[in-house]
């Protein structure tokens, strides 16, 4: 008797253990679940790196000045694991090619999204960072921007880059904003000292509120420190210009401190606030 029950428990002891593993493996971790890389474009850079594989898309867009890549899979992987389907978005630097190829790559990964998600999806949402911050803007108000996303959160988009070139040559601008100044001209081409009429066509093409077209352009979340090397004045100037012409949807906030980017996401609540403007914008896509 005593044989069997020591043969019983350990029976009972391995289908729990069992178990106990099946269970552990279904609930990976967010950061260790793997995302998986995918072509949109002939370019190495037209890649999209897919994580989670249900709810809305939100199409994640790097920061970097233009001229790098930055790592986003740790946010990537923390939306997915609240409900989206992320895919994180990489784009030709200004080092393979000038301005606008960068927005024509934005355009070409929404299209590679939208046919993944499938006939009669919601448009995807957009989150960019510093320079992908300035293409989620350009993008949400480039033609009918509503056409591509539903809405657009920007964390200290650089929505001006003559603006960012002027206060980066202004006397005694400190060294981020200088360096970010030279990374614009690389973006647009050209000098504005020594502008023609198509340099001077780019950088007004570059500049998010050139496009503003108001109730045909997508909903706006900005967000920047106060200490920010990329200052509020860029997303001021362009909620302003977007409300003037009928945009209503457009939240702008400006945070204590001077976190730039992705590390605003982890100041005074932000990333639950974020998390839930996209949430809400995905339910009015769907109901409307």
């Amino acid at each position: 008797m005593t044989v069997r029950r020591t043969l019983l428990a350990l029976a009972l002891c391995g289908t729990l253990l069992s178990s106990s593993a099946a269970a552990e493996a279904s609930h990976t971790p967010a950061r260790e679940q793997p995302g998986r890389a995918y072509s949109y474009g002939p370019h190495p850079r037209q890649t999209v790196t897919v994580y989670g594989a249900r709810g809305p898309a939100l199409v994640v867009l790097h920061g970097g000045s233009w001229a790098r890549d930055t790592d986003w899979s740790g946010p990537a992987r923390w939306f997915a694991a609240r409900g989206f389907t992320v895919y994180e978005a990489d784009y030709r630097l200004s080092s393979d090619a000038v301005w606008s190829a960068q927005r024509a790559d934005v355009l070409a990964a929404l299209r590679w999204v939208a046919r993944r998600e499938g006939p009669g999806a919601a448009r995807p949402l957009l989150l960019g960072s510093s320079a992908g911050g300035h293409l989620a803007v350009s993008v949400g108000a480039y033609g009918d921007g509503r056409a591509y996303t539903r809405g657009v959160v920007a964390l200290s988009p650089v929505a001006s880059p003559y603006r960012a070139w002027r206060d980066g040559t202004a006397p005694g601008a400190p060294a981020q904003r200088r360096a970010l100044a030279r990374a614009a001209k690389r973006l647009a081409g050209c000098d504005p000292d020594r502008a023609g009429r198509v340099c001077w066509e780019r950088w007004g093409d570059l500049a998010a509120a050139s496009h503003a077209s108001g109730a045909r352009d997508a909903p706006l979340y900005l967000v920047h420190s106060e200490g920010d090397f990329v200052p509020p004045a860029h997303s001021a100037d362009l909620a302003a210009a977007q409300r003037r012409a009928g945009l209503r949807d457009v939240t702008v906030r400006t945070l204590p401190g001077a976190s730039h980017g992705g590390p605003l996401l982890k100041e005074r609540g932000l990333a639950a606030d974020v998390l839930r403007w996209l949430r809400d914008h995905a339910r009015t896509s769907r109901d409307n």
